[in-house]
């Protein structure tokens, strides 16, 4: 049964029975459902016994305050409807909820901080689609997965009580707060009582993505030489191999405590550390001195070791790529966009955190030091890649992702290499947008939301 769009009015106690909905006589034809029988209305985890009443020459759902604040909608909702005859169940949604790691309730302008455009974009991209969504914070998760008390908005962002949603975001930004045992508790409860769908379920760590993805022979030649850091011998076998190496937090983001070693004239080490100003040097008589100093550093934190790669450059700077890849509303893996990353001056980490700048993968490949006849095919090639690692991650990592940002990079033969799958692309407000403006990133999370639930 196919879904339709209605904008819901909300009626007062006197005008309309807690257990009645009225719908336009029209659409009660057309989808045969049956008038002032008992039927299952369903919404989220919300299960409520109601009788349809058809109205002539409406097109819209009159529903009561009291069911309305059940529900947890604003006046003047639009949601999607559909009817499911074998179960005589009409069900209204989709309802997505968006799980985020910190709210500002004395902030009603910015009540999610720097995360608060992206969710009133979130808002406006619902509404458009028919879709219910709200947002809430791992502390707003109560005893009871059935309902949940969280943002919506409506005239302003107010707190509302809603029911657990078909489709939850996985917006956390906090490994800390994602391993909660209240929030491996909620996520397995409402998959198992609601069938409810979470996606972006949880973080990646690089040791984790590069073997998995190694077990799939077709990814093998865009993966650089890369293993969990074991100490010395595995730094001494590494740079004797190649003239570069990186070691990578596994845990890491935003080119944070990455460390680029590399051989020197007469068998001296150089290390670079990324830091806030630039990048720091520091000269090592051999690998064994240049991992005492280190040590300490390697017992706080795990490490991953990369091969060095050979990445085109503009301006001496080196070139990376951040490819967005999302679900669709057929459930595919869709590149949204691919941006090119040159590294900023002092730097040899292309992240904006550390002075890189933003620019068009057609712009970066013009500028850089790749062989002219190569230049062109750059763009396909990056696309392709991003798809098949996307791909790659579904099925050798046993987690639920529907966004992914994977960032790549090319060396000086236009090879294509990856470099490091995020499950939790950054949503900040730096992307400028025009007033009531919906980019497609955020199009897409609500049309993957309503393949996932069936809308």
């Amino acid at each position: 049964m196919p879904s339709k769009k209605l904008k819901i009015q909300i009626m007062s106690p006197n005008l309309l029975e807690s257990d009645y909905v009225v719908l336009g006589d029209q659409l009660i034809k057309q989808w045969r459902i049956p008038v002032h029988h008992r039927m299952q209305l369903v919404f989220g985890s919300l299960r409520q016994t109601v009788r349809v009443v058809p109205l002539s020459k409406f097109d819209g759902i009159r529903i009561s305050q009291q069911l309305a604040a059940q529900m947890g909608v604003q006046p003047r909702a639009s949601l999607r409807l559909t009817y499911r005859p074998h179960s005589t169940t009409l069900q209204f949604g989709p309802l997505l909820g968006v799980l985020i790691s910190k709210d500002y309730p004395d902030s009603p302008e910015r009540p999610f901080g720097p995360i608060t455009m992206f969710c009133k974009e979130l808002v406006n991209a619902c509404q458009l689609q028919g879709v219910y969504v709200y947002f809430f914070t791992t502390d707003q998760i109560g005893a009871n997965s059935s309902s949940v008390s969280a943002w919506v908005y409506g005239d302003g962002w107010k707190k509302s009580q809603v029911p657990a949603a078909d489709v939850f975001y996985n917006r956390l930004t906090s490994r800390k707060l994602e391993n909660k045992p209240s929030v491996q508790h909620f996520l397995k409860e409402v998959k198992s009582r609601y069938g409810s769908h979470f996606f972006n379920e949880k973080f990646l760590d690089k040791t984790e993505v590069f073997d998995a993805l190694s077990r799939d022979p077709s990814i093998s030649k865009y993966l650089p030489e890369s293993y969990a850091f074991q100490g010395l011998q595995t730094l001494k076998a590494m740079c004797a191999k190649h003239p570069v190496v990186f070691l990578k937090p596994i845990k890491g983001s935003l080119g944070k405590g990455i460390i680029r070693v590399s051989r020197l004239e007469g068998g001296a080490f150089q290390t670079q550390t990324a830091q806030v100003g630039g990048t720091r040097r520091q000269a090592y008589p051999s690998l064994a001195k240049l991992y005492t100093s280190l040590s300490g550093k390697m017992k706080a934190t795990r490490y991953q070791i990369q091969q060095g790669l050979s990445l085109i450059e503009a301006d001496r700077r080196p070139i990376d790529f951040r490819a967005l890849v999302q679900k669709n509303l057929s459930g595919n893996w869709n590149v949204t966009s691919i941006v090119a990353r040159t590294a900023g001056g002092h730097h040899f980490v292309s992240n904006l955190a550390r002075g890189g700048s933003l620019s068009t993968v057609k712009e970066a490949v013009f500028k850089s030091s790749l062989p002219t006849n190569l230049k062109g095919k750059i763009p396909l090639k990056l696309r392709k890649a991003a798809l098949y690692i996307a791909d790659a991650v579904d099925h050798q990592i046993p987690a639920h992702f529907g966004e992914l940002g994977i960032d790549l990079a090319v060396d000086n033969t236009g090879h294509i290499w990856l470099l490091e799958v995020n499950s939790k692309p950054s949503k900040n407000d730096n992307t400028p947008i025009g007033v009531g403006k919906i980019r497609p990133s955020v199009k897409q999370v609500v049309e993957y939301t309503r393949y996932l639930s069936g809308f």
